[in-house]
Parts: structure tokens; C-alpha cells; sequence
């Protein structure tokens, strides 16, 4: 399972960052903080938005076989499980299979189909550069590779998660569309103090979302498709509840970073995604604050369930 915190939250270390690099402002996680005693991100590499060239020369061998090794497993799994939507899109890209991909290389496809590019970060990025990117058609994504024993847990997202997990959607003009959207959104909602409730939405759609399609149930969220473990789980499992999407609904509910989820919310289109995000938000989330926020497992009365799940072995940890 990959385990990753949140694109937009805050950084969680309570250790600042070295002087010598103004252009960062913020804490550091550990990935950065070893990034900086490394020299990477001194002057004038890390650029005001966060930004860095990818630094292919870093990729060692260990990090095209981490690649090779996760991009294989999942590839090979997500036949029949991913939406087709996500498959063609890592068709079209041409993603390297055996070894870490220019970032480059993958733009040139991305550019000509929906205007998007991949830039290089050195990992979370501080909430305001985050919905600026986005807002601009462009998808930070870490340029590091987790270690091997990390195959299945990692706290932060890193490039596979980052570039096979999130890449291939935006090669799709409707969710590229989404992504955007919900890019100027962050923007406007930071300003509302509403973070809380959007973050919400990017967890239970862009991360975690499943569609309904003619097959059946397929998944296009990014911490599903990068994860074998949850691939299977939010398919098959009779563990977790799956619910009909409803952006009220789902900007009143927690979510889980330790586990894997115990509701899933499913789209019928990528359509109905983009338009529910196109209504100013701003009435919304003033109603919200006077509502109760619902558990990560809890159903509501009015739900449209398409599955109730039986509870088994969620962990009893505090919801986010």
C-alpha cells in the first residue's frame, strides 16, 4: 500500500529550512531535508515555485530497478481494474517501462495533448505553489524514487507515485480540465480559510476515486493505481463503503493516510467530475461550517450506497 500523505497538506517537521535558500519558505520533511544536507537545493537550484531541473544524473541503478520493478507489478495488475481512461493515457505517454522517464520526453506528449507539463519538486510543496501549478496546467511531481524496501509503504509521495499514478489522467482533455479547476479553487479557497473541505474533494476524487463504466467499478484515483495492495482492496473488498459522488457529501468527510480507505466515492464521468467543480464553492463552504463533518466510515442518511461495507479490520485510528 501506498501510504502518502496528502499532496497539499503542510509539511509536518518541525525543522526549518537552511538560510542559505530563501526561496524556500516553510519545514522540511525528511526527503527534503536530506535533499538539502546534499547540496541539491542550494541556491540557485530550487527556483521561487519550488521548481528544479530533474536531476537525471541522481537516478542510480537502484532507482531505475525500484521503477522498473513497481511499474511492471502495477501495469501487468490494472488490466481490467483501472479505467480506460488512465490506460490509454499511459499508452499514449509512452512512459519508459525500465527505468525512471524524463520528465521532458513525457511533456512533449502531455503539451500537444492538453497543454500540461510535468515539473520536478523536491517533494510536498507548500499549499499556495501546489494550486499555482495546477492553475497553470503544470503537475508537480517528486523526482526521487523510494527505496526498495519502501515498495509497499511510503509516507510522502515520490515519482512513481507522483508521474505513473497522476500523469496519465492528464493526457484525458475532461480531467485535465478538473485538474485545473481545481487548481484556481485552492487558490480561492485558501483565501476562505476552506482548505480543509477542498482537500477533502482532491482526496476522494483525484487520489482515491473510483468510476462506473459499462464493465463495472474501475479506479482512476492516483493512490489506488500506484498501490497493489488498495488496486485490489477498493475493488473486491466487502470491507469499505462505496458512495455514490456527491461534493457536498464528500467535503464533510475525513480520511484516512494510515490505512487504506473505509468509503470510496464513485463517479459516473469525468464529466460529472469537472462540472461539479464548475459553481462557486464560496456559499458552499460557509453552509458546511455549520454541519457536522462525517467519520472516514461513516454512511449517511442520504447516501446513494452502492455498497455498504462490513467494517472489517479498520483500524480504529483518528480520521484526518
Amino acid at each position: 500500500m501506498d501510504n502518502l500523505a496528502m499532496d497539499t497538506v503542510a509539511f509536518s517537521d518541525d525543522t526549518a529550512a537552511p538560510a542559505a535558500s530563501p526561496a524556500f519558505s516553510g519545514t522540511l520533511t525528511d526527503k527534503l531535508k536530506e535533499q538539502f544536507e546534499a547540496g541539491l537545493l542550494s541556491d540557485p537550484s530550487l527556483r521561487p515555485d519550488f521548481t528544479i531541473e530533474q536531476p537525471l544524473h541522481r537516478y542510480t541503478e537502484t532507482d531505475h530497478a525500484v521503477w522498473r520493478q513497481l511499474y511492471h507489478r502495477q501495469a501487468s495488475m490494472l488490466q481490467g481494474r483501472a479505467c480506460d481512461e488512465f490506460l490509454r493515457g499511459l499508452q499514449t505517454l509512452g512512459m519508459e517501462a525500465d527505468r525512471v522517464p524524463d520528465f521532458g520526453r513525457l511533456n512533449e506528449q502531455l503539451m500537444r495533448a492538453t497543454g500540461w507539463q510535468i515539473v520536478a519538486v523536491p517533494g510536498l510543496v507548500p499549499d499556495e505553489v501546489f494550486f499555482e501549478h495546477l492553475a497553470n496546467r503544470r503537475f508537480p511531481a517528486s523526482w526521487w524514487m523510494r527505496k526498495p524496501e519502501q515498495l509497499d509503504y511510503l509516507q510522502e509521495p515520490d515519482c512513481f507515485h507522483d508521474v505513473f499514478g497522476h500523469v496519465p489522467l492528464l493526457i484525458d482533455p475532461v480531467f485535465a480540465d478538473y485538474m485545473q479547476a481545481y487548481g484556481k479553487g485552492g487558490l480561492k479557497a485558501a483565501g476562505l480559510g476552506a482548505l480543509d473541505m477542498l482537500a477533502r474533494l482532491y482526496w476522494y476524487t483525484v487520489e482515491f476515486g473510483l468510476i462506473r463504466t459499462d464493465k463495472g467499478l474501475r479506479i482512476y484515483g492516483a493512490g489506488i493505481v500506484s498501490s497493489q495492495g488498495e488496486s485490489v482492496y477498493s475493488l473486491d473488498s466487502a470491507s469499505p463503503n462505496r458512495v455514490g459522488f456527491d461534493v457536498r457529501r464528500i467535503m464533510r468527510t475525513r480520511y484516512r493516510i494510515d490505512t487504506f480507505q473505509k468509503t470510496y466515492f464513485v463517479i459516473d464521468s469525468f464529466a460529472q467530475l469537472f462540472d461539479a467543480t464548475r459553481p462557486d464553492f464560496a456559499p458552499l463552504y460557509q453552509a458546511l461550517r455549520a454541519e457536522p463533518t462525517l467519520g472516514a466510515g461513516e454512511l449517511d442518511a442520504g447516501d446513494r450506497v452502492l455498497h455498504a461495507g462490513d467494517g472489517s479490520g479498520w483500524s480504529d485510528s483518528a480520521d484526518i
